[in-house]
């Protein structure tokens, strides 16, 4: 059995942690916490509380119509999101449902010995249930869009977010493991082009690691984080730190916050993962030593490992390394699609 490490904890309950706190301390450290009793006094919160009745009673008073696109693994799948045998395709089936009807398959699912897995995931909370957010607010992120993911039992594999996360658990129970960016080699990461659910995924099955085939998960494993959530507490995970996640309950959703990175309300394009995949076309056919000495070019200028660049160059010559106007972003746009298009 796998022994996580433990994740540093505030406890609202019995302690106070202000938003300057967080935003001037905790976030810039780059390194997870939990957050008891983050949301613990949401309406939707003390629903859950009640009984799963109680919880889908207290969404639906805000449903209006709009359908929402939903997950389904059949119960082969052992309750996981994730690619077929063959890597060809995925194991679930997506579409678009009314929620109201999602919320009563959940609801009729939980009596049930055999059952798929099945999920509303990332879903706009002013699209599908306008209200709710005015109901259950964070006085943390007033002006940031919350998602909603709700679902019975299940499991998203290891991956990472491209920016800043606080995920509040309001319904049911999860259990997060978390790996620092620095493990990414040893979780054996996926494509970057075809992903179960967006982002690149690890291809080890945390419930039966392959070790001959996965050597270097054990290496993950000692450098691993890990807690479990009850309503009402919430995690901050960084970006980039990989996060496998299990829903526990039959009846479960969170609510999540994401700011900073390609998630931001004002995030410039191509997003990192959009440079990841460029710089891989562009250096692909260099040899060993040569994407070496590229290395040190991205981690003076773009890692800024040394001296900041911006530190000894004219200010009037920085240029991408310095404040950039819309004009200006507009103008390196269009050099770089004049570029790709040869």
């Amino acid at each position: 059995m796998t022994v996580y490490k433990s994740i540093s904890e505030y406890n609202l309950h019995s302690a106070t942690l202000s938003a300057a706190q967080f935003f001037q301390e905790v976030a810039p450290a780059q390194k997870p916490i939990v957050i008891r009793g983050f949301v613990k006094n949401w309406p939707l919160v003390a629903a859950a509380q009640k009984s799963p009745n109680a919880f889908v009673d207290y969404l639906n008073q805000f449903y209006q119509g709009t359908k929402a696109k939903m997950l389904v693994a059949p119960p082969a799948a052992n309750k996981r999101f994730y690619y077929n045998e063959e890597m060809t395709d995925v194991n679930y089936l997506s579409g678009e449902e009314r929620v109201d009807l999602f919320l009563g398959r959940l609801l009729e699912l939980i009596d049930r010995e055999t059952y798929p897995a099945i999920s509303m995931q990332n879903a706009r909370t002013s699209d599908i249930l306008p209200g709710l957010v005015q109901d259950n607010q964070s006085d943390f992120f007033p002006h940031i869009e919350p998602r909603l993911w709700v679902g019975n039992e299940g499991i998203v594999s290891a991956h990472y977010d491209g920016s800043d996360n606080i995920a509040c658990v309001v319904a049911g129970r999860r259990r997060f493991i978390l790996f620092p960016p620095e493990q990414t080699a040893n979780l054996y990461p996926g494509s970057l082009n075809f992903t179960p659910a967006g982002a690149p995924t690890s291809l080890v099955n945390f419930a039966q690691p392959d070790y001959e085939r996965y050597p270097l998960f054990k290496q993950a494993q000692a450098a691993a984080y890990s807690a479990e959530l009850a309503p009402g507490d919430a995690i901050f995970i960084p970006m980039l730190w990989w996060h496998h996640v299990e829903s526990l309950s039959k009846v479960n959703a969170l609510m999540n916050y994401w700011w900073n990175g390609s998630s931001a309300p004002n995030a410039i394009s191509p997003s990192p993962i959009d440079s990841l995949n460029i710089a891989l076309l562009a250096m692909r056919d260099l040899s060993p030593k040569q994407r070496d000495a590229w290395r040190c070019m991205f981690d003076h200028y773009l890692f800024k490992q040394g001296v900041d660049p911006a530190s000894y160059i004219p200010e009037h010559q920085h240029h991408l390394l310095g404040d950039l106007s819309p004009e200006y972003i507009t103008a390196v746009k269009e050099y770089f699609v004049t570029k790709l298009k040869q």
